[in-house]
């Protein structure tokens, strides 16, 4: 295991050390992170063969930063996560995100040793959640040659989320156009009459002086 590398992400220094100790005696070279922005770096630098990662954090949460290595494509290790107020709900969470394995604190040698065994035989992770599934939640579109970003509420019934989608759409070309209905209708491709009648529907506002010399 003398080639075996492990990555120890924990903010309590105790747990840092006891780990580092416990894991040095078996073979395993150790490297230590007491927060993710630690964490963070040393994965940016290098690929460990596993991932030791404290859940509850002060910057940021470990959960947090499984999903952004997953969003990164950076979950090319198996990752164990650990807390000391472990629940069903959270181990659940984790393990469809991609980490391997939960161990609660208290954590017994034996089960440490068990667990870190079969992580690193079973190798990289095969996450239910993949990151486009993670991206999915935010829509990118790309406006006047700049990627601008928004989120559309996608939990929301389908009708509801075409509306959001909608206002968000005839907004940004009522901008686009001055607030010229006329040029707006003729760039969307709908009857202007119709365009009117939508806008109305959805509550987007539009100048009426532009209204007016659209008839003009």
């Amino acid at each position: 295991m003398a080639n075996k590398q492990i990555l120890v992400v924990d903010d309590e220094i105790g747990i840092r050390e006891l780990l580092s100790e416990i894991l040095f005696d078996e073979g395993y070279q150790v490297h230590l992170a007491e927060n993710a922005e630690q964490a963070r770096v040393h994965r940016n630098e290098h690929e460990p063969d596993l991932v030791l990662l404290d859940i509850w954090m002060p910057d940021t949460d470990g959960v947090t930063l499984l999903k952004e290595w997953v969003e990164q494509d950076l979950l090319t290790m198996p990752v164990v996560m650990m807390s000391g107020h472990g629940t069903i709900e959270t181990a659940v969470e984790a393990t469809r995100i991609g980490a391997v394995d939960f161990l609660e604190k208290p954590i017994s040698l034996q089960k440490l040793l068990n667990t870190i065994e079969k992580a690193l035989k079973d190798g990289a992770p095969k996450p239910q959640i993949l990151a486009d599934e993670i991206q999915a939640q935010r829509i990118t579109l790309d406006i006047r040659g700049q990627m601008q970003q928004f989120s559309l509420p996608l939990d929301l019934p389908l009708r509801e989320a075409r509306e959001y989608f909608d206002v968000l759409y005839f907004d940004y070309h009522l901008k686009k156009e001055a607030g010229n209905v006329s040029r707006v209708a003729e760039k969307v491709g709908l009857e202007r009459t119709h365009l009117y009648r939508k806008l109305k529907q959805l509550g987007v506002k539009f100048a009426k002086k532009s209204c007016e010399n659209d008839s003009q």
